[in-house]
């Protein structure tokens, strides 16, 4: 199902992105943060951690850095 999920995200930043524009506070793109979550986790805990990502990427926000991928220190 992710490999799916990946895809659509990929048609979408190849068709309709360009044409929105590029408004995303974040880095990564919400997009590109979609296909982490993907590639990293599984497709229920990834569309949960996008779905929280895509309401907090609004004009009161201050965007930034934010990985799908937390890194730890051992």
């Amino acid at each position: 199902m992710n490999r799916v999920a990946i895809r659509l995200v990929r048609v979408y930043q190849l068709t309709l992105s360009p044409f929105l524009g590029m408004h995303c506070k974040y880095v990564p793109s919400c997009s590109q943060y979609a296909c982490d979550c993907f590639n990293h986790y599984g497709f229920f805990k990834s569309c949960s951690l996008i779905m929280w990502r895509i309401l907090r990427c609004n004009p009161w926000s201050q965007g930034g850095y934010d990985s799908a991928v937390k890194q730890t220190l051992q």
